[in-house]
């Protein structure tokens, strides 16, 4: 019996899960394929640990045999034993980090939105800056972007808008993926500026929504009722409130169980709006879906804000001190203009430096209760 039976377990469902992939069935299911190679790329990590700890405590066993049966072979083994045992240790240490619980969405793709909150046009300004930070750190990590639906103002910020963000392929390790970086963002952004519609050159404070849902691979894996779904369909507005097209292309989905409403109008085709706005639906219900089965299980996972209250800021911008706070983490550097071109690691870092630590010392709490 192995020592580690949670990990020959994941040796076992790996090598499944390859023979899957290879089956013409599953080849002809491009998301299928990708939810595979996702659990597949998690289990990778465990399955690689695993087989050097089988390696080396094999190599310990052998030698400890030959020590054993004396002579000189025993005497020339003897020696190797204590570093024999290190590597078996340290291989062990290992294979438990890995198999720590971790967030299984870890290498789904994300939607991510913006909401513009108090401030009025300066925090839809401020929500538009939010967005090009967004995308420039996407580009950054080889990631796509593609957005979905936007409300503008005159002045060229953002009411709200929606962006998917998608890895161009499965990572290799699901804590690379997009949701393992940007699942952090969700929450009240806070800016601190002068807006450019303040003649007295006074800071005011104001607030933008971030909130980031995990992509669905597969529609089945969220359970809809046609008959819960209230389908409306108008003609697209602009700036203003001016029609932007003379169809009624624009498309607008509620959920009545849960009275989440999703509306897509960036599309001319009704088809492709309605495709985009069941996409974003999908993903809202199944983030509720996740939050309400935490909240039972009084596990880690947090919900997400949904309100855009200055009060519950997560983060900090303040423009005439060049300065980044994260509120939960107390990470502050002075590199806001680098931060809001994309460069947003050292912060990210410290998000997850944080979740790790709580994992590792609810991980040793469990093992000391048991």
């Amino acid at each position: 019996m192995s020592e580690f039976p949670a990990a020959q377990a994941a040796a076992e469902e790996y090598a499944d899960i390859e023979k899957q992939m290879a089956s013409p069935e599953v080849l002809a299911k491009p998301e299928k394929l990708r939810k595979l190679g996702r659990r597949y790329a998690e289990l990778r990590r465990v399955v690689t640990r695993y087989e050097h700890w089988l390696a080396a405590s094999t190599d310990l066993s052998e030698a400890k045999e030959i020590v054993e049966l004396g002579g000189e072979d025993g005497e020339l083994f003897a020696a190797e034993l204590p570093r024999l045992q290190a590597e078996v240790d340290d291989a062990a240490d290992s294979l438990r980090d890995a198999l720590l619980p971790r967030d299984p969405d870890d290498g789904r793709d994300v939607i991510l939105e913006v909401k513009a909150g108090e401030g009025g046009e300066e925090s839809a300004l401020f929500a538009s800056d939010l967005l090009r930070m967004y995308q420039r750190y996407a580009e950054s990590k080889g990631w796509s972007t593609q957005i979905l639906s936007h409300t503008d103002t005159d002045m060229g910020g953002y009411k709200d808008v929606q962006v998917a963000i998608k890895a161009k392929n499965v990572p290799e390790d699901p804590s690379d993926g997009v949701w393992a970086h940007l699942k952090y963002e969700a929450g009240v952004h806070r800016v601190q500026r002068v807006p450019v519609t303040e003649s007295q050159g006074r800071v005011h404070t104001s607030a933008a929504g971030v909130l980031v849902f995990a992509e669905v691979d597969e529609p089945e894996e969220v359970q809809i009722n046609d008959n819960d779904l209230r389908i409306d369909v108008y003609r697209s507005s602009g700036p203003g409130g001016q029609s932007v097209n003379t169809t009624d292309s624009a498309v607008r989905i509620t959920h009545l169980p849960t009275g989440i409403t999703v509306s897509m109008q960036d599309e001319k085709s009704q088809i492709k709006n309605r495709e985009a706005a069941m996409r974003v639906l999908l993903a809202r219900l199944r983030q509720a879906q996740m939050e309400e089965l935490a909240a039972k299980e009084a596990d880690q996972r947090r919900s997400q804000v949904r309100t855009v209250d200055r009060s519950e800021r997560v983060r900090t911008y303040n423009f005439p001190e060049n300065r980044i706070a994260d509120h939960r983490t107390g990470f502050k550097a002075h590199n806001l203009d680098q931060v809001l071109a994309g460069h947003l690691d050292d912060v990210i870092t410290s998000l997850r430096e944080k979740d790790e630590e709580e994992r590792l010392q609810a991980a040793a709490d469990e093992a000391e209760a048991q």
